[in-house]
């Protein structure tokens, strides 16, 4: 099962933690694994890319599936509204997969 979890601050998203795998088809066959990935991954290189954040990558796919990513404390006006519009987006996006794969994705959000 994928655990997905979003850890808000003060009116923001810090950070994301993703864990394990869905195992809901075949390697290279497993949609919702796919699905996850694409969000993620879409989501970092947008902060990344779009918003200019330099966000710190955790990533040990090799040992049972792990992404974790932190934003810095403080970031640039602008920046920061980039920043949580594709970090709001993406928590959205893996709700919405969770709750039609509720076998597969456990989504949460914790407050720091």
């Amino acid at each position: 099962m994928i655990h997905a979890t979003f850890h808000h601050g003060t009116n923001r998203i810090d950070s994301f933690q993703i864990t394990g795998h869905a195992d809901s088809g075949e390697y290279g066959q497993d949609i919702v694994c796919a699905a996850v990935s694409v969000l993620a991954i879409t989501t970092i290189n947008g902060l990344q890319r779009i918003a200019q954040i330099p966000v710190q990558v955790d990533n040990h796919d090799q040992e049972g599936g792990f992404l974790e990513v932190h934003l810095p404390p403080k970031l640039e006006a602008t920046a920061e509204l980039k920043g949580q519009t594709l970090l709001q987006s993406f928590a959205d996006g893996l709700r919405d997969v969770a709750n039609n794969y509720a076998d597969f994705v456990e989504f949460a959000e914790t407050n720091n």
